[in-house]
């Protein structure tokens, strides 16, 4: 099924970690990307302790990483950096 966000039109997908819907998302014009999905579920297993996986981060830094699909790349997933609280 599909459906229309900010005049891009968008599968329905899931987060293949949580299996919760993933949320449209207007990315900043600096990235490149126009609206990506993003799971915002806190408790996703991909993003719980996902601030402990990146290398080279700050200990006293509070980035993690949450599941996302780049619509624009035939939904190709990626890692979206994000703050953790």
């Amino acid at each position: 099924m599909t459906y229309t966000y900010k005049g891009v039109e968008l599968e329905e997908r899931t987060c293949p970690h949580c299996n919760k819907p993933l949320e449209p998302w207007v990315a900043p014009p600096e990235t490149g990307w126009g609206v990506i999905v993003v799971c915002n579920n806190n408790e996703c297993p991909f993003f719980v302790g996902s601030d402990s996986e990146i290398i080279n981060k700050r200990d006293d830094s509070n980035l993690g990483c949450r599941y996302a699909e780049n619509p624009d790349n035939n939904y190709t997933p990626f890692n979206l950096l994000a703050w953790c609280v």
